[in-house]
């Protein structure tokens, strides 16, 4: 396999017209392998070989009822999942160059990108909130709306793209690019200051490099899960204090005890709307933020009367644009944080979808390597 260029190019062309994608069909609610296309950029994309494509619980959500937007491709046909990888240049479109983007991609660079699809990336909902409310109302997502990255060829849009730092693993670099993005600016938008305590809610995909950036940035850290796997991840990466939520029935008074009051932040990872419901009592009055990043199938409730005077600030994180990608891609090299991954094979994605969704995951995250 070729990287930036090193080896070559000619092992990333595609040597036919079609290729194995895994794909969900919501006719019957499941998974199938299969044979569909290898796509051509348009003018303002860009071909990219799938190095590593890793699984989010949000693709997870496709097989789940909910009523939180989860917006599919129309139509009967499946749509190829995944919206988190990275991989390498194979064409360049005609039109990347006049697109202002910062990068010069050239044939065999690794990069690593982000979903958001056919918005106008510059009005002010683009640029500062979420290509999902682009004022064109044309947005679609990756692995969702339009094919993903479970297949050894995608198509990305060239704004939603950067040439990876020298030093990051193509492979393991590929959780970045949403549950980086995410638990960066999570952690980085709380605007703590050192010393400070954070609460980090659920230590899987995302909680895990939560962890990292948060020490990175001189916090300190109480990591909350309900499963030992996270929970020994957590300590090993440098939680100062683990508690089972489940299991540790007087964790709140604990947490208050240690924090002199309650943390500074509360960011929560999970899809637990019990989680939700539990996380205020652990944050410190009147300067505290809840940080809603993980998304239960159904809406978190919210007390009134307790956001209205103040006691704590509600925020959210998501997975990020074209606009604060770089950031934390940097910072993530800079400071040496590296995903933890486990590696599978295409056709075993729907035990890597078995093992999230029965909560069997250790901690980390789990990726097809290609």
């Amino acid at each position: 396999m070729a990287s930036n260029g090193k080896n070559g190019t000619n092992g990333l062309k595609p040597t036919g017209k079609t290729m194995k994608a895994q794909q969900y069909h919501a006719s019957d609610n499941s998974m199938h392998l299969n044979e569909v296309p290898i796509p051509t950029p348009k003018p303002h994309e860009i071909l990219v070989k799938i190095a590593c494509a890793s699984l989010c619980h949000s693709d997870v959500m496709l097989f789940e009822p909910n009523d939180q937007g989860l917006l599919l491709a129309e139509g009967g046909g499946g749509v190829t999942m995944g919206h988190e990888a990275t991989g390498y240049v194979v064409e360049v479109g005609d039109g990347v160059k006049g697109l202002g983007v910062k990068d010069d991609f050239k044939a065999g660079d690794a990069v690593g990108f982000i979903c958001p699809m056919e918005c106008c990336f510059d009005c002010y909902p683009c640029r500062e909130v979420h290509n999902n409310y682009c004022v064109t109302g044309k947005t679609k997502m990756q692995g969702f709306g339009l094919d993903g990255y479970f297949q050894e060829y995608a198509i990305v849009d060239a704004r939603n793209t950067m040439v990876l730092p020298k030093a990051m693993d193509v492979h393991a670099a590929a959780p970045l690019f949403c549950a980086g993005v995410t638990s960066y600016h999570s952690i980085e938008d709380c605007k703590l200051k050192p010393g400070q305590w954070v609460a980090v809610i659920g230590c899987g995909g995302l909680g895990h490099l939560g962890i990292q950036y948060a020490k990175a940035m001189g916090l300190k850290v109480i990591a909350l899960d309900i499963a030992p796997g996270p929970l020994a991840e957590a300590k090993n990466i440098g939680a100062d204090h683990v508690f089972n939520s489940l299991k540790d029935t007087n964790y709140i008074a604990d947490i208050l005890s240690i924090t002199s009051g309650g943390v500074d932040a509360a960011v929560n990872f999970t899809a637990s709307k019990k989680s939700y419901d539990a996380a205020p009592a652990i944050i410190r009055p009147g300067s505290g933020i809840l940080m809603v990043v993980g998304i239960p199938r159904e809406p978190i409730a919210l007390n009134a009367l307790d956001v209205a005077l103040g006691r704590y600030r509600v925020m959210g994180s998501n997975n990020g644009t074209c606009y604060n990608m770089r950031s934390c891609i940097e910072f993530s090299a800079e400071k040496g944080i590296v995903p933890h991954v486990e590696y599978y094979k295409l056709e075993e994605l729907p035990e890597m979808v078995r093992l999230m969704r029965e909560g069997k995951a250790i901690g980390g995250r789990m990726a097809v390597k290609f």
